[in-house]
């Protein structure tokens, strides 16, 4: 069970797959399920539209970063390397509703943790924070 005063990273990452492809949190999940995981392995799902769906609870330890599921929620942008306004307009309203529920927690891209040679999210995750004014 992931405790909430455990959480000390908010981790971005996109689904790595074509820009144009629509995936969704069902999706994912079966895509998880097939990887031999527990399911879904990210806490929260941005739709191309913009929607949020909802992966696994917060309680639920994640399955999307090597050593850091058990202090880290992760949130999952679907496409690879462009994001629609309306994804970024989501991401911000997650992470601060975490930042309000987490707020020692630090945001982190995918790529930005250690051991890790992924380059998701495929943007500069601290950046983006910064000029939305979150870290």
């Amino acid at each position: 069970m992931l405790k909430k005063e455990n959480i000390r990273y908010l981790i971005v990452h996109c689904s790595d797959t074509p820009n144009e492809e629509e995936l969704t949190a069902t999706e994912i999940h079966q895509m998880h399920l097939d990887f031999g995981w527990d399911g879904i392995g990210y806490h929260k799902i941005i739709l191309r539209n913009g929607k949020i769906q909802n992966g696994r609870p917060e309680y639920w330890i994640g399955a999307h970063v090597k050593g850091k599921n058990t202090v880290s929620l992760g949130v999952c942008l679907i496409g690879r390397d462009y994001f629609t306004r309306k994804q970024f307009v989501s991401l911000e309203k997650i992470l601060k509703s975490w930042k309000k529920d987490y707020p020692l927690a630090i945001i982190e891209g995918h790529r930005d943790t250690e051991n890790t040679k992924k380059t998701c999210p495929n943007f500069n995750v601290k950046n983006w924070c910064k000029d939305r004014k979150l870290l």
